[in-house]
């Protein structure tokens, strides 16, 4: 599990071996099963998550109905809302797939800083690259029929089209299953 963190991390500094043990030292390292909730609505929490193998997602229920708000894949973080304005979370994050994460918190991640200060820089360049996504993928949302969203998704992640249930990809979308049935089949004969 180690071995795909610091192949991550190298891509943007070199790991000495003597951070790498500090990070390992820390046990962030965690493997959970499909369908493992990580996060319900209404709990607290500070942990963020990095994946290191798998699939997670992040949805919100209204109504009875799931509302799928991101999927998180290899080499990718997420960290839930309410690690940084303390308030009880509105969503839940759950494992669409077996998943082997890293799970920080402040605390390990004041730890790092400050025994090694050019992580912290690492995390701030991370929190602007992901930021800059996020922005873009909203607007992308925003301006894009359904039908568009799908053809855009699976130039950009088709993976996620194979791995995520289609009830789950389609409210990723914005539509229901059926509508997204239409668009596939309305695809193919393309």
């Amino acid at each position: 599990m180690e071995k795909e963190l610091f192949k991550f991390i190298s891509k943007y500094m070199p790991v000495s071996d003597e951070e790498k043990n500090a990070i390992i030292e820390l046990g962030i390292f965690r493997s959970y099963k499909k369908d493992t909730i990580l996060l319900r609505e209404g709990e607290y929490s500070n942990a963020s998550y990095f994946v290191l193998k798998g699939c997670i997602r992040s949805y919100y229920i209204v109504n009875g109905e799931e509302k799928t708000t991101a999927f998180y894949t290899e080499s990718e973080s997420f960290s839930p809302h309410c690690t940084i304005d303390n308030k009880p979370s509105k969503h839940y994050i759950s494992c669409v797939e077996a998943s082997m994460l890293t799970v920080a918190t402040p605390e390990m991640e004041k730890t790092i800083f400050n025994k090694f200060p050019r992580f912290e820089s690492l995390c701030r360049i991370l929190s602007e690259e992901l930021l800059v996504k996020s922005q873009l993928s909203f607007d992308e949302f925003k301006n894009s029929s359904p039908e568009e969203r799908y053809i855009k998704l699976s130039k950009t992640r088709p993976d996620l089209i194979q791995r995520v249930p289609q009830y789950q990809l389609a409210s990723y979308l914005g539509i229901k299953p059926e509508s997204l049935s239409r668009i596939r089949k309305r695809i193919s004969k393309k």
